[in-house]
């Protein structure tokens, strides 16, 4: 089975042409034309406002690089998690590195990846929105090529999938689909998010859509992360408990699916070591096993750094390709500097940022920084230091989770890191 396909096109190259704008979050005055307009002028990190998110043009193309070669390494496909950053110039990246395609969570994602040319998609979600699934379903009936998988995990998210494609009793019209929509199968854990409590209720799921004249059984999908948060030796064992029982209803289902290419994935950014442990040996001429990392193309300096299997010994490790400079704007009393990045600009779920170089300007030369951000506001972060700082002078922050630091930002510069005042090479949009 091959495992490529055409990435974006036309639609990425339009990006050249778009007008971030003046009102563009801490981008200059000179952005007030195109992008490409912009970029041709080799503008400079210094000539950004605070606080700003900066992406590192290397480390990003590194990252996707190594997990594509582990994965190729391992039998295993890839279908990064494109809401990690919902821009279609990282999943480009991503593509062109070899992933089978391109995993989104909710029908407007979806809309996203199909505008950006995206050929093979995966909505690991339930797709029960009426206009959404009346959508795919045009969609697919309009370009035989492109695949869309969704996941049910419920007679009742088979039946209103099947409310949305029937034609109404009586009613003589519809839109009932040229071809049934692919559907995996979700099994689900005690305690987790979505998906069939047990192997028995996903095995009445998939009964539910071999029975469905507008579905077909393409599979199994299923998420290890709900189950665990660590990587303590319970974690683990929760994780690979888990993922037996997927391996378990994938040879109960062997002979119901209904496609030509059967899928079988997981995996986040946190356990694939687990997930290619599990169920690569599931791979054959007919079953493709997917991981869904997404994190890992930007990786971060918190939750990721302690969690990433790389980080435990499953390879070389990844690099952080997400920091953001904030400014102090004020130093109310000794030991307390307050920074220009709060809740709206920088992402604290998984773990506040950390400081880690101090400059007196974007630009200049920076040294380290001890100390601690102890709590974020809106817009002000605490710096706990004992090192002198000043106001005006500026902060690089690493930051934890990169799910909630792309989606606070719409354009983010990338440099080529290598000196003080890198040049910006591109900058990267997001559609949250």
């Amino acid at each position: 089975m091959t495992g490529t396909i055409t990435p974006p096109g036309l639609a990425l190259d339009a990006l050249a042409d778009a007008r971030p704008g003046p009102l563009a979050k801490s981008l200059p005055a000179a952005a007030d034309t195109t992008v490409g307009a912009f970029l041709a002028t080799s503008p400079r990190l210094s000539g950004f406002g605070t606080p700003l998110l900066v992406l590192d043009g290397s480390a990003l193309r590194d990252n996707a690089a190594h997990l594509a070669g582990w994965c190729a390494e391992r039998g295993v496909g890839l279908a990064p998690h494109g809401k990690t950053t919902m821009a279609p110039a990282l999943w480009d990246l991503q593509l062109r590195a070899g992933a089978w395609g391109i995993t989104v969570a909710t029908p407007s994602q979806l809309r996203v990846a199909l505008a950006f040319g995206v050929r093979r998609i995966q909505l690991a979600n339930t797709l029960v929105d009426p206009h959404a699934v009346a959508a795919v379903a045009a969609a697919r009936d309009a370009d035989p090529d492109l695949e869309i998988l969704s996941w049910v995990d419920s007679p009742d998210a088979v039946a209103a999938m099947e409310s949305a494609l029937e034609p109404a009793p009586g009613s003589g019209s519809g839109s009932t689909p040229a071809r049934p929509l692919t559907v995996l199968v979700e099994l689900g854990g005690d305690g987790g998010r979505t998906g069939a409590r047990t192997v028995a209720g996903a095995e009445r799921v998939a009964a539910a859509v071999v029975a469905s004249p507008v579905l077909r059984l393409g599979g199994i999908g299923g998420y290890e992360g709900a189950l665990a948060h660590d990587c303590s030796p319970a974690a683990l064992a929760t994780v690979r408990g888990y993922l037996q029982r997927i391996a378990e209803l994938h040879a109960a289902l062997r002979d119901r699916y209904e496609t030509a290419e059967v899928v079988v994935t997981a995996g986040g950014s946190a356990y694939f070591d687990e997930v290619t442990d599990v169920l690569a040996g599931l791979a054959d001429d007919r079953t493709r096993v997917l991981l869904r990392s997404g994190a890992y193309l930007v990786h971060d300096d918190g939750f990721y750094r302690g969690i990433s299997p790389f980080a435990r010994g499953a390879g070389t490790p990844l690099r952080p390709a997400m920091h953001a400079w904030a400014r102090v704007v004020s130093t109310p009393e000794p030991g307390l500097a307050l920074l220009d990045a709060g809740k709206r600009d920088v992402p604290f779920d998984e773990g506040l940022p950390e400081p880690q170089l101090l400059a007196d300007a974007l630009g200049s030369p920076a040294v380290p920084l001890a100390g601690e951000i102890t709590a974020v506001n809106d817009q002000h972060a605490f710096l706990r230091t004992e090192d002198p700082v000043r106001v005006g002078q500026v902060v690089r922050l690493g930051l934890s989770h990169p799910c909630t630091a792309f989606d606070k930002w719409q354009w983010i510069p990338v440099v080529e890191p290598g000196c003080d005042d890198p040049v910006v090479t591109d900058l990267v949009r997001t559609y949250f």
